[in-house]
């Protein structure tokens, strides 16, 4: 469904024209919440350290994880020490009380529960995209959907980290930021232009006009970015996805693109993929060189099972890291990931840098 409502939004049918109405009011909404912010009467806190939003203004996949990667490896490098916060999106609702360092992380009045986010954590518990954070960048995860609750837990436990970077939460009013970054997808842009339900915007296209950065992820090369709304003195970033390795999860042997052409040659791939727009995956695939004989696309955030794979006829199953970290439990020898990074420009890295230094004095 989710899938067919993001193609859906490309184009204008008559049963969008007739949701127009309802936009309309979600919009009101929107900007009504967002007055109430501005003007006060909607607490915004700022916890004691600075913090980097990264989030999109539209429905679906448009790569905010991996720029949430690259940033935390970005400032770690210039010697920041990051923490990350995030919803935790795939996760599941349990009201268990949560510990972290021995310690009960959380456990708030309106059931927000608070979940330290570790290694050994299963993505149903956490999520997906904050399990696969924890893994590959070996910094403190918190994920809840108060996003302050989560800060204040993370501060609390880990009082040395010294600038905190939430996942999706351009739209998490209540927590004071220090910088925004907002993550377009290169190819789909904003669809229809419409907002919810009749098109895939969360907020309106001249929202890009408050933002510190854009991140334009895809597209063209040689396509001038134009993200709409008014941007003229917003700096604006390419991205692109890249470096690519992939990994078995039964021994986590490692192969590089070569090698990996060379091991899966004249075997049968089968690609799987639970994400916000699983053909993304399946066509990158096929640009490594990689032909899939059958391509298989599950829900975004999809709970992966054994029986999704079984009687499964492939010698070699290739997923996303995200789906991976959710099959874990019942892989085999066939199942194998591929891990990407984002690919941004020098000046991305020295704007970031630059922007939290000077909050810093």
């Amino acid at each position: 469904m989710e899938a067919w409502f993001l193609r859906q939004w490309q184009q204008n049918s008559l049963w969008q024209v007739l949701l127009r109405p309802l936009s309309w009011i979600f919009a009101a909404l929107v900007w009504c919440r967002r007055a109430l912010y501005r003007a006060g009467l909607l607490k915004r806190e700022r916890i004691g350290v600075g913090v980097i939003v990264v989030g999109n203004i539209s429905v679906g996949g448009t790569g905010k994880t991996p720029l949430v990667l690259a940033l935390a490896e970005i400032l770690a490098r210039s010697g920041w020490r990051c923490g990350i916060i995030s919803r935790g999106y795939g996760r599941g609702s349990s009201r268990e009380d949560v510990r972290g360092n021995n310690n009960k992380v959380a456990q708030s009045g309106n059931d927000s529960v608070i979940r330290v986010v570790a290694n050994t954590c299963d993505a149903g518990e956490v999520g997906d995209e904050a399990l696969m954070l924890a893994r590959r960048l070996q910094m403190p995860v918190y994920v809840s959907v108060d996003r302050v609750q989560a800060a204040r837990a993370l501060l609390r436990d880990h009082p040395e980290v010294d600038v905190l970077i939430s996942d999706d939460g351009l739209q998490h009013y209540a927590l004071e930021r220090d910088l925004e970054i907002c993550v377009i997808d290169g190819a789909r842009g904003f669809g229809n232009g419409a907002m919810l339900p009749a098109g895939p915007l969360r907020e309106p296209v001249n929202r890009l006009g408050e933002v510190d950065a854009i991140v334009v992820n895809g597209g063209v090369d040689d396509k001038p970015l134009t993200p709409g709304g008014d941007t003229k003195d917003v700096p604006v970033y390419r991205m692109h996805l890249g470096f690519e390795s992939f990994h078995r999860l039964q021994d986590g042997k490692t192969l590089m693109i070569e090698q990996g052409r060379n091991e899966f040659l004249n075997r049968k791939i089968v690609a799987v993929a639970g994400t916000g727009i699983p053909a993304r995956f399946f066509a990158h695939l096929v640009r490594l060189g990689l032909n899939p004989a059958e391509s298989r696309a599950f829900p975004d955030h999809h709970p992966f099972a054994a029986t999704d794979f079984a009687g499964l006829d492939a010698s070699v199953i290739l997923m996303t890291e995200k789906d991976a970290v959710k099959c874990k439990a019942f892989n085999d020898e066939r199942m194998w990931f591929m891990r990407v990074d984002a690919i941004l420009p020098d000046a991305f890295g020295e704007f970031v840098v630059k922007r939290m230094s000077e909050r810093k004095k």
